[in-house]
């Protein structure tokens, strides 16, 4: 039997929406070479999720959100419980589809150890 994934509604989904297009933003466009020279340069790994909300990463790396109003910090702390293990679902879901030669060029951010 294959692993099949619980369906679970998100309850504040104009945080979350809003959250979500900035890391869609991030990852669909050159800002993502940004973001990883970003973490790179502050020592944080691509799995660190939370580490990366609360030293405000994200707005460094995408310019609509920054240009909001809202720190992504701010987002994420307004969400439930639920919708923040689905937002970092996501995120880790989107760190794993960059391309393999963009990985291995930023391996110092997406080693485990």
């Amino acid at each position: 039997m294959a692993y099949q994934q619980a369906q679970i509604a998100v309850e504040k989904t104009r945080e979350f929406g809003q959250l979500q297009a900035a890391i869609g933003r991030i990852f669909a466009s050159a800002a993502l070479e940004k973001f990883l020279r970003v973490l790179e340069g502050k020592g944080v790994r691509v799995r660190e999720f939370e580490k990366i909300v609360s030293a405000g990463l994200l707005e460094a790396s995408d310019a609509e959100l920054a240009q909001s109003g809202k720190k992504a910090r701010q987002l994420y702390a307004s969400l439930t419980v639920s919708d923040q293990a689905l937002m970092r679902e996501f995120y880790l879901e989107r760190i794993e589809q960059v391309e393999p030669a963009l990985r291995e060029r930023y391996s110092k951010v997406y080693r485990y150890y």
